[in-house]
């Protein structure tokens, strides 16, 4: 059986948490800061956890875990 390949961008975007969660960075945050409000800024400050549902696929993408 060949080795399956990693997806590059799971790579960068994403780290495991100990139990098994994921945890990414929020989108929006780049540029045109202005349009947003202040509100928003601070919520979406550092990182969040990805919802269940896109676990499973993100997790798909990286079949031999995210070391």
């Amino acid at each position: 059986m060949p080795k399956l390949k990693t997806k590059s961008g799971v790579k960068k975007r994403f780290k495991l948490t100990a139990t098994g969660l994921l945890k990414h960075g929020v989108a929006g945050k780049r540029h045109r800061l202005l349009h947003h409000n202040g509100k928003y800024i601070r919520q979406n400050r550092g990182t969040k956890v990805l919802s269940k549902a896109d676990t499973a696929t993100v997790k798909a993408w990286a079949p031999y875990g995210l070391g």
